[in-house]
């Protein structure tokens, strides 16, 4: 992924077991921990992504 060249590029993810954790989690509003999976992480990256502002042309 490139923060100059938008891309709909996958990057293959090979763990050793299917559906292994990422090892981290996050607490949601009622306190629970939620493991984050890399679902997650794609569209998080993917929502960036789209918010990506190009930078002005220097002169």
């Amino acid at each position: 992924m490139s923060l100059q060249n938008s891309s709909d590029d996958k990057i293959q993810v090979i763990r050793t077991q299917p559906d292994q954790s990422l090892g981290c989690s996050i607490i949601d509003e009622q306190g629970r921990e939620v493991p984050i999976t890399e679902d997650m992480i794609q569209q998080a990256c993917s929502e960036l992504e789209k918010r990506l502002v190009k930078p002005a042309e220097q002169e």
